[in-house]
């Protein structure tokens, strides 16, 4: 039977092959079904992540914010796809946890895992086992906490560091990425705007940590590439005895599996 495990993302589908798909989650229908028909080109069974909101049992895209040109519609239809293939989904934040719980063997105490890109997403493993709501998606939430006026996912994200960058005098037109190089360059503003993200966010979930008792904090994502450069702030916020560490690279396709129980 020939598996094949898709990381959709907003910008890329990346495939456990090694293809890595382009896919405009703003575009229109009849573009982002011509990336996901490329995608699943020839398998009998497709384990996929994919971000939220999303009916995870039927497969029906039904999110705003991102793939809206195709929201209520079927992944199976917009793919292509017969009914004798097996599709399973499974939310692309719980399946880098359920991943980086069996890559990194973290079944005896508790472990919450922040991904950091154009967006926030959060969830946490109580031994070993992913916490999910009865949608699907993780049942721990922070994106949208009250912070400065405004939600959580404005301040820690792309934006959120671009706009912390901007209001301590670095010019506007830097990219996350750009304002990580300037940092690792020597940059002290740069630097000091990762940093002040990292005390944003260890202070917005800290008390969320202390309640499940988590004593591993992972990263995934875009932007947590630069964890060195927040983990001063976070553990201004957090104290020393919390281990803060990146997922492992592949940890999502590790977590898609389990739909397979492989």
């Amino acid at each position: 039977m020939n598996t094949t495990l898709l990381d959709i993302g907003g910008t890329f589908i990346k495939c456990s092959d090694g293809r890595v798909i382009p896919i405009n989650s703003a575009g229109p229908r009849e573009a982002i079904a011509a990336s996901l028909r490329q995608a699943v080109m020839g398998a009998d069974r497709l384990g996929i992540a994919i971000p939220g909101p999303f009916d995870y049992r039927e497969g029906i895209f039904r999110a705003d914010h991102k793939f809206a040109a195709v929201k209520g519609l079927s992944f199976r239809e917009l793919a292509g796809l017969g009914p004798e293939v097996d599709v399973r989904f499974i939310h692309d934040v719980g399946a880098v946890l359920e991943g980086a719980v069996r890559m990194l063997h973290l079944r005896s105490g508790n472990t919450a895992l922040v991904t950091l890109g154009t967006g926030l997403g959060f969830a946490i493993a109580r031994k070993g086992v992913v916490r999910y709501n009865p949608a699907g998606s993780p049942a721990d939430c922070i994106w949208n906490l009250p912070c400065e006026g405004g939600i959580l996912e404005d301040k820690v994200s792309g934006r959120g560091v671009r706009a912390i960058y901007s209001s301590l005098g670095g010019p506007s037109d830097c990219t996350a990425r750009d304002i990580a190089e300037n940092a690792f360059h020597g940059d002290r503003t740069a630097f000091e705007a990762y940093e002040r993200m990292g005390a944003i966010l260890g202070s917005a979930i800290r008390s969320n940590l202390v309640c499940n008792d988590v004593d591993t904090l992972l990263f995934g994502g875009q932007v947590s590439q630069s964890l060195d450069l927040m983990e001063d702030g976070l553990r201004s916020a957090l104290g020393p005895d919390i281990t803060i560490a990146r997922a492992p690279e592949k940890a999502v396709f590790k977590g898609i599996e389990t739909l397979f129980n492989i």
